[in-house]
């Protein structure tokens, strides 16, 4: 009697798993998000003649607007923030954006020189970067092309004696010239073009 009963509880087990099965491939598959990228190069004109002096630069942290520091691309309807479907950063929006703080100083014919941690050469200043805005606004209806808006807080510190060489703000908008992700994501790319580059210059003028 016992086996018998052992014999049905394995019959009833294989049922329910094999239904559990069937139920999960009856399950729509997700269509894969599109992943996008943006990289900020500034103009050549926003760059400042070679210098013969120049001095380092390292980056002391700084923070990310936290909604918009991951791989989803933020939106803003009047109080209404929402995120685009379908849409995704190939890497998180903060990596990508220091990222394209770095390429802006490689490319840099000013003084600055951005030193990474361990580098031989000595870092004059400390440079902080804090970015408070990243984010697609919808300022004239949610069908009508959006404004994207990109805001720094800047702080330079002297290493040697941890002053403050100054401070800024630094703010930019580029408007996309269609509501499809590939226009936002260009003007995406121009807005972070226009700060780094403004960051690049402001540090080559603090700390000349």
């Amino acid at each position: 009697m016992r086996a018998i009963r052992r014999v049905l509880q394995s019959l009833a087990l294989a049922a329910t798993a094999v239904g559990l099965s069937a139920c999960i491939s009856l399950l729509p598959e997700e269509d894969p998000s599109q992943l996008y990228r943006f990289d900020g190069v500034p103009a050549a004109d926003a760059q400042q003649a070679a210098a013969t002096d120049s001095f380092g630069v390292l980056r002391t942290g700084g923070g990310f607007v936290q909604s918009a520091s991951g791989d989803r691309i933020m939106t803003v309807t009047g109080e209404r923030v929402a995120f685009i479907s379908g849409a995704r950063w190939v890497s998180p929006a903060s990596v990508l954006f220091n990222d394209a703080v770095m390429r802006a100083f490689d490319q840099n014919t000013g003084p600055a020189r951005l030193v990474t941690r361990g580098e031989v050469r000595r870092a004059e200043y400390g440079l902080r970067i804090d970015v408070t805005r990243f984010e697609v606004v919808y300022d004239q209806g949610e069908k009508a092309a959006p404004n994207i808006v990109v805001a720094l807080r800047l702080s330079l510190v002297n290493m040697a004696d941890r002053t403050l060489a100054g401070s800024k703000l630094v703010e930019t908008t580029a408007r996309a010239d269609d509501n499809r992700v590939s226009a936002i994501v260009r003007a995406f790319d121009e807005a972070v073009a226009q700060v780094t580059g403004q960051t690049v210059a402001w540090t080559n003028g603090r700390g000349a």
